[in-house]
Order: structure tokens, then sequence, then C-alpha cells
């Protein structure tokens, strides 16, 4: 593996942290969409309820996608033990 290959943990962290907040903020978004679904289901609602949906799916993929890598990093690190 070359040296370019090697993820780098912190921004692997920092990506992971950007797209599980940005989950949150996405699922609140679709939350409210299905409420005003609910209340008042029209086909411009129902179009944008799809795209945030496609907009969290592909969110959550990544999110797993991260937290697949980081997965054998952070095994490692927990083996090391503390730096002391």
């Amino acid at each position: 593996m070359a040296v370019s290959e090697i993820p780098d943990i912190d921004e692997l962290l920092l990506e992971l942290e950007q797209l599980e907040h940005r989950e949150r903020e996405i699922s609140a978004l679709r939350s409210k969409i299905f409420d005003r679904l609910a209340s008042f289901p029209n086909e411009i609602t129902q179009q944008k309820e799809r795209e945030v949906s496609a907009e969290r799916r592909a969110i959550h993929r990544r999110i797993d996608e991260l937290r697949a890598q980081l997965a054998p990093l952070r095994r490692d690190a927990d083996e090391a033990g503390p730096l002391v």
C-alpha cells in the first residue's frame, strides 16, 4: 500500500462527524415533511420527500463506509493500549 493510500484517521473522523450531524438535520426535515404530507398531501411535497430520503440514504451509505474503514483502525488503537 502506497503512503498516499493510507487513510488519514483524522479526516475520516471529521467526515463521519459532519455526516452524522447532517443526518440528524435531514432526518428532522424528513419528519417535518412527513407531518406536512399527513395533513396536506401534494405532489410537490411528495417530490421533496423523495429527494430528502435519497439524500438520507446516501448519507447513511457513506457513514457505513466510514465506520467500516475506521473499525480496524480503532481496533488497532484499542489493542495498542493507552499512550503513556
